[in-house]
């Protein structure tokens, strides 16, 4: 099998070496940025970040969020499927034996190490209960610590509304939102 070989002709001089016009390039696209800013133009690249977002597509994979049932109790099963399934390894569970009869199990711990996610939504794919997805619209995640990068069960909850009614008060919850989750949007407390 004979190989295709291209050849490719580059131009050498003192002009190429003092990269003059990948300079005046790159200041000329600069200055048509700055004037289509500058008078208004219906193409604007500039966005104004936080007050202006960019749009983000339905399908866009966010961070992670665990769904619940009626009754307020995560739907998580503790199957173990999208931890088989990871990756990246990311993802830890421990299983509990739920006061329930019609449920197995249930998970005492369900850690994301967001650091080591690729977002890649196999979790989600893999999941038979429609426990975990990948919705939350949250995009940008920047900390200024590494641990803060570790969601626990609770904090993946999308809400933290505990039902009074509820017949498992033996499985530890936490008692307010702000111990289960800061925010609404799942950003772990320092």
């Amino acid at each position: 099998m004979e190989l295709k070989v291209k050849t490719v002709n580059r131009i050498d001089g003192f002009q190429e070496a003092l990269y003059l016009p990948a300079i005046f390039n790159g200041l000329r696209l600069t200055v048509r940025h700055f004037f289509k800013n500058l008078f208004g133009s219906r193409e604007v690249v500039t966005i104004q970040y936080p007050e202006e977002q960019r749009h983000v597509s339905p399908r866009w994979r966010g961070r992670h969020r665990l769904t619940r049932r009626e009754n307020g109790f995560i739907k998580c099963v503790a199957c173990y499927m999208c931890e088989t399934i990871c990756p990246a390894h990311c993802i830890h569970i421990e299983a509990g034996d739920h006061p329930d009869l019609s449920i197995e199990k249930y998970p005492v711990v369900f850690d994301i190490d967001e650091l080591r996610c690729v977002f890649c939504g196999l979790c989600v794919e893999a999941c038979p209960k429609e426990a975990i997805r990948m919705d939350t619209g949250v995009i940008a995640m920047a900390y200024s610590s590494r641990n803060r990068f570790d969601y626990t069960r609770d904090l993946l909850k999308d809400t933290y509304r505990p039902n009074k009614e509820t017949k498992y008060t033996d499985i530890p919850l936490p008692k307010t939102e702000e111990e289960a989750l800061p925010n609404s949007r799942g950003i772990p407390s320092t």
